[in-house]
């Protein structure tokens, strides 16, 4: 039941013309990713901040504790999610997060490794491929209908669309439409398989081709902000202490402007 659907694709479509289509997906992520640092001029405002806080830090953060920041940043803030205060959307994000990477590294292990069925797949890769897509429709359909702000908080329809939302309706039609691909071409069934194959490819498409104008490049800019806000917290550039706390100090102090927060 859990097959490589790559490999009986193979018996139509040849496996360089897979392998090419994926490596054309990894350029985009890459070109897309690097204009969207260009145009938005992220890394810019990544290195002055970190300069500005640097040059302002009242205690010097050593190597060794800065090694442990980069550690609590990977396993706290990447790993863990660290910053989704709310349960259910921490879940539905690692869910998701996790899914997807199970889900392109078995495909890029099926595409180029056994790409047809003279290369048995072994058992493992094709299930873990189908559990790392069923991962992402579970939290990307959760977070989609039930816990987006829009939705439950501003009382908006679930089906309403706007450009912010183009990374994760794109990544779970992708996703879905793979699913749906790989059971009909399973059955046997060839027009079907062709057209959900193409709505897979489109969807695929615009995912890794609308990086520029989605929020997919987010996952690599989140970790370089996390990490910068605790070595600002380490070096004392960022109080802990909630904004109302400052008021006074630098409006002169006075119920007026405590009220005003």
């Amino acid at each position: 039941m859990f097959s490589n659907p790559f490999a009986a694709l193979s018996a139509s479509v040849p496996p360089a013309i897979m392998q090419t289509y994926v490596v054309v997906m990894a350029l985009l992520v890459v070109a897309g990713t690097l204009f969207d640092i260009m145009h938005k001029q992220s890394a810019t405002y990544f290195f002055n901040n970190w300069r500005d806080f640097t040059n302002r830090a009242k205690r010097q953060v050593g190597s060794g504790q800065m090694a442990w920041l980069a550690v609590q940043t990977a396993v706290v803030d990447v790993m863990a999610s660290g910053e989704f205060c709310n349960m259910p959307r921490r879940i539905a994000h690692l869910l998701t997060m996790y899914g997807f990477v199970i889900y392109v590294v078995t495909t890029i292990m099926m595409v180029f490794a056994y790409p047809t069925a003279a290369a048995p797949t072994p058992g493992g890769v094709a299930v873990l491929w189908y559990i790392g897509s069923l991962m992402v429709c579970a939290g990307g359909y959760w977070f989609w209908f039930f816990i987006r702000v829009d939705v439950v908080a501003e009382g908006h329809s679930p089906f309403r669309f706007v450009r912010a939302d183009l990374f994760i309706v794109s990544l779970v039609l992708s996703v879905t439409f793979a699913l749906v691909w790989a059971t009909i071409q399973a059955t046997g069934d060839t027009a079907w398989s062709y057209i959900f194959l193409g709505l897979y490819l489109l969807a695929t498409t615009v995912l890794f081709g609308s990086i520029p104008w989605s929020k997919f490049s987010h996952m690599f800019f989140k970790p370089a902000a996390a990490f910068e806000k605790r070595v600002a917290e380490a070096n004392g550039t960022m109080s802990n202490l909630p904004p109302p706390a400052d008021a006074p100090r630098k409006f002169g102090g006075g119920l007026k402007h405590a009220r005003h927060y």
